[in-house]
């Protein structure tokens, strides 16, 4: 049996060359699961990771009962590690954090309300604590994506989201569309809610973008997402004896 379906809420961590933030992260979550308002897990995805990593998630996985692990055996990048996690979780819900605690567990406290009433529901970055010229790279790619999705969504990439297991195995995740969740999400006829989250300083290890991957190949993305939206198969079926 799958551990994971003895949970309400399995919290997905992609990690890729993420050892320095490891022992960090670690003690967050640990601290955090016995409060979390319903019973969760981790399930720490490493994406093909380089350095220590894997051997940092063996040892926190050994140190706490709730904590899981995915290993890719080569880099496949964030939208494949986020599949995955969907398609392994057995919980009800799934949430979703990056490694670097820029975002926190504790505001997933936030979000969990709103599960009842919302298939997904995504943090916006308050206050963002990162360089003006990134905060400038992110608000140009999200102008574009919104452009192109009109998803109403101002900060999809906000780390820090918690989405229905069962709608999350229907999206349709392709190279670089975690970008695209709310909007894929609104496609498959599901309701998406925004909540104001804290943000923090990165304090341990490097982050992975930069203007190609934060820019120009999020532009590329919206012409593959428009693509697969005027393609979109949707049906309701009136009746069956399947049942």
């Amino acid at each position: 049996m799958n551990p994971t379906a003895a949970y309400e809420l399995t919290i997905l961590v992609p990690v890729f060359n993420e050892q320095e933030a490891l022992p960090a992260l670690e003690e967050r979550l640990a601290a955090y699961l016995p409060k979390c308002p319903v019973r969760s897990c981790v399930l720490l995805i490493n994406d093909g990771s380089t350095d220590g990593s894997e051997a940092r998630i063996l040892e926190a996985c050994s140190r706490h009962p709730d904590f899981f692990y995915i290993g890719f055996a080569c880099n496949q990048g964030l939208s494949a590690a986020l599949k995955a996690g969907f398609d392994h979780a057995e919980s009800a819900l799934c949430g979703y954090i990056d490694a670097d605690l820029q975002t926190v567990p504790e505001d997933f406290d936030l979000l969990l309300p709103w599960t009842g009433e919302y298939e997904l529901v995504t943090g916006i970055r308050s206050r963002r604590r990162d360089s003006v010229w990134k905060r400038l790279q992110s608000r140009i790619a999200n102008g574009w994506r919104r452009w192109f999705t009109h998803d109403g969504v101002s900060d999809t990439g906000c780390p820090l989201k918690v989405i229905r297991t069962r709608m999350a195995r229907k999206l349709p995740l392709f190279d670089g569309m975690h970008r695209f969740l709310p909007a894929l999400v609104q496609l498959e006829g599901g309701r998406v809610r925004q909540i104001p989250v804290r943000h923090f300083p990165r304090t341990a290890g490097r982050s992975k973008y930069h203007l190609w991957n934060r820019f120009w190949g999020p532009l590329a993305d919206c012409f593959a997402f428009r693509w697969m939206k005027s393609r979109h198969i949707s049906y309701l079926v009136a009746h069956t004896n399947l049942k």
